[in-house]
């Protein structure tokens, strides 16, 4: 089975809910092909301290994902993964916790391990760093 490069991502919300526009932003990119959701699990703390848990086999609607589709529906996350964001979850928040895979690298990847290669490194560079590096060059120009 071809995979391209699979990961996590934690998006917090300052509601019980999702946002709306996150969420027709995330699954705009899913549509056209660019990333498939792997596994999604929603966590809400209600105001009264209450943790509500919603997994992608669950109604995704109560949370506001409904628009969202979770491929095979196999759980990728963990508890452990589940307690770091519990943690840190306040009243009246929430956090969607979404394992995906770059789609439209699988085809990339797949020429590269059939040319004999593999991915020997996929890197994450944090938005600071990037922005930081691009204001430099701009400034030696």
């Amino acid at each position: 089975m071809e995979i391209g490069p699979v990961e996590m991502v934690v998006l917090t919300f300052p509601s019980e809910r999702a946002d709306p526009e996150v969420v027709s932003s995330l699954a705009e990119v899913v549509e056209q092909g660019y990333a498939t959701i792997l596994d999604l699990v929603f966590l809400s703390r209600e105001s009264s301290g209450e943790i509500r848990v919603v997994d992608f086999d669950e109604d995704l609607d109560e949370a506001g994902l409904a628009r969202l589709t979770v491929a095979d529906g196999r759980a990728v996350l963990s508890d452990e993964d589940m307690d770091v964001v519990r943690e840190t979850l306040e009243p009246g928040t929430s956090a969607a916790l979404i394992v995906y895979e770059n789609t439209w690298a699988r085809r990339v990847a797949g020429a590269v391990r059939g040319a004999g290669g593999e991915v020997a490194l996929h890197v994450q560079i944090p938005r600071e760093t990037v922005e930081a590096a691009l204001a430099a060059a701009e400034a030696e120009d």
